[in-house]
């Protein structure tokens, strides 16, 4: 079979199979919908927790931010996992205990205020639409490339999906989904990283393999890379804190991404859906676990991107140029800028006196007549847009269109090391369903937020089981038409804007959850403003900084770790301020006692949700 003929076997049949989930576990009741009974067991709730937080940043972008940038790439892989076992050991089982459906249900009771959950509601909405407009652009990419079509009807395609079996099932069918879509991920991430270890080192560890000696020329790889980036000009690939990533701006960017973690409001909640607080540990076990296999396997793979990407590409004419740069031009996401010698040079832009000599661009921003232009006679194209005698490729790069798409890079690596178009097509599913299990997660916390605490809690405190799940449903489908718009016009590639989204949960609740579990003293009034002026800075730093051109004036911060400055904003408005205003009263402080006693100590305080109240 062809490979599209795979792909669309691939996908048609897990998505097949994620539609008859859905069916299966269908819900009529808020409890179902938005925690799924509390009923799931701790190892599947891990699988459906490890497949919800690996997302297309974790599965298509993660390997290649390291395959691009080396060994500041690392950040990434360490502040996810760390946030994720900070996390797991300083809040899920205390936000379990206390038993409620959603972070601003438990911001609104314990900060006593409607206000308070009101901009627990906000940021949820904004973190969740930042990190799901990179799963959209996740799917998108997929299809553009492995079923032909355009990005939009790949991004529409996702939307249909998401949208059924999210409404059909809520959370309980989202977490059953899960399961399946972990598997799919996970094969998919392995199969092909096992089979190019054995192809360019005859191991077939990957994690060995990268370490491992090339059986091509007998050098240890990394070595042989780091020789390429030498002879190129791009700075090495394995030495630390070179370039605009210091060691402040990685530090930053590591713990953003932690923090961010221990905040994200769609992980927090799957904590919710199992019977005890042992669960939510064991649970957490589990996910880390389950996780562990494709972050430890994620470095390696993009080692082997990396080293196929230079040898297939560099000094080749249009005639040398490998199928898979010819496949993925056709998406947009990779494009060759001839200046006139017909012979693509793959330079880094270390050595002035190679600056500008970068010939592969992404143009994914560009229809596809203006791309058609740009790769004939770019000084056509120039001439035809006003600006003749400009340099097309400084052009491109001041409209952001350097490249190539660090996106595509996982998803091309088995086309570059030529293996079976079914493992091809596998990794296609495997991606979908990483973007897919976690746009759900995030969609129904958009959900929760407006129809649980905006509408139940606030607005119509009398609604019925009915009337709630409808408004519940009903925002679903806004949320999808919204996140698709966002995957058609995203405010950058996966990663970037996924690490956004991180450091606007580490600015806005992982401060007010860390003080509402381990202060009685920290009241309603210093909360609030801490949670504002916390995203208000971190969301106006990373806007001004990544659109409006602003410097990174604050100690040279880049965007993706200005969270952290922004988290620390918040924890010291808010403690600043709590001996000004008033404590919380005596139940509060009972209830925060209460969640922090090790279970089974005592009589302690049960907390269930207000929401059955």
């Amino acid at each position: 079979m062809s490979l599209k003929l795979w792909t669309l076997s691939f996908v048609v049949a897990s998505f097949g199979f994620y539609l008859l989930i859905a069916w299966l576990s269908r819900v009529r009741d808020t409890s179902g919908f938005y925690v799924a009974g509390r009923g799931i067991p701790a190892a599947a709730n891990g699988m459906a927790t490890a497949a919800d937080w690996m997302s297309a940043a974790s599965f298509i972008s993660m390997a290649g931010l390291i395959s691009t940038m080396g060994y500041a790439g690392g950040m990434y892989l360490m502040g996810w996992t760390g946030g994720y076992v900070l996390l797991a050991l300083l809040l899920a089982p205390y936000l379990r205990k206390f038993g409620h459906y959603t972070v601003p249900d438990f911001v609104g009771d314990r900060y006593e205020s409607n206000v308070a959950r009101l901009i627990a509601v906000v940021c949820a909405i904004f973190v969740s639409f930042t990190y799901v407009a990179g799963q959209m652009r996740g799917v998108g990419i997929v299809f553009s490339r492995f079923l032909e079509v355009d990005i939009t009807v790949g991004v529409l395609i996702g939307m249909a999906i998401v949208f059924v079996y999210a409404t059909l099932g809520g959370m309980k069918g989202i977490t059953w989904t899960q399961v399946v879509q972990y598997w799919v991920l996970i094969t998919a991430f392995l199969i092909p990283a096992i089979a190019i270890s054995f192809k360019l080192t005859g191991n077939p560890v990957p994690q060995l393999a990268m370490g491992g000696r090339l059986l091509e020329d007998g050098l240890p790889l990394l070595e042989r890379l780091d020789g390429l980036h030498a002879e190129l000009g791009f700075a090495s690939y394995t030495e630390p804190f070179v370039g605009r990533w210091d060691k402040l701006n990685v530090f930053c960017v590591t713990l953003s991404l932690m923090v961010g973690t221990a905040g994200l409001p769609h992980v927090i909640v799957r904590f919710y859906t199992v019977k005890s607080v042992r669960a939510a540990r064991w649970s957490a076990f589990w996910a880390l676990l389950f996780i562990s296999a494709l972050y430890l396997t994620a470095p390696a793979t993009a080692a082997f991107a990396r080293y196929y990407m230079i040898q297939s590409l560099h000094e080749r004419t249009e005639a040398q140029l490998p199928a898979w740069f010819q496949n993925w031009r056709q998406t947009g996401l990779i494009l060759w800028l001839d200046d006139g010698d017909g012979r693509l040079e793959y330079y880094g832009g270390n050595d002035p006196a190679l600056a500008g000599e970068n010939e592969i661009f992404r143009g994914g921003n560009l229809g596809s007549a203006e791309r058609a232009a740009v790769e004939v006679d770019h000084q056509k194209w120039l001439a035809s847009a006003g600006i003749a005698g400009a340099d097309g490729r400084q052009l491109l790069r001041a409209k952001g269109l350097s490249g190539p798409d660090r996106d595509i890079i996982v998803l091309a690596t088995p086309e570059m090391a030529a293996l079976a178009d079914w493992i091809v097509a596998l990794m296609a599913a495997g991606a979908l369903a990483a973007a897919l299990s976690t746009a759900s997660g995030l969609l129904l916390v958009i959900s929760s937020s407006v129809a649980h605490d905006l509408y139940y809690r606030v607005i119509n405190p009398s609604a019925s089981e009915g009337q709630r799940l409808a408004v519940g449903r009903m925002v679903i489908g806004l949320a999808v038409v919204v996140a698709g718009l966002l995957g058609v016009f995203p405010p950058g590639f996966v990663s970037q804007v996924v690490a956004f989204a991180f450091g606007l949960a580490a600015a806005s609740f992982f401060p007010a959850i860390v003080l509402g579990i381990f202060s009685k003293r920290v009241g309603t009034v210093p909360a609030m403003i801490g949670m504002v002026a916390g995203i208000g800075f971190t969301a106006s730093y990373i806007i001004g900084s990544v659109y409006a051109g602003m410097p990174d004036w604050c100690f040279g911060i880049g965007p993706q770790g200005i969270g952290v400055i922004g988290m620390l904003i918040n924890f010291a408005l808010s403690l600043a301020l709590t001996p000004v205003f008033s404590a919380p009263s005596l139940k509060v402080r009972d209830m925060v006692e209460s969640i922090r006693e090790p279970e089974g100590a005592g009589p302690g305080l049960v907390i269930e949700s207000t929401s059955e109240h």
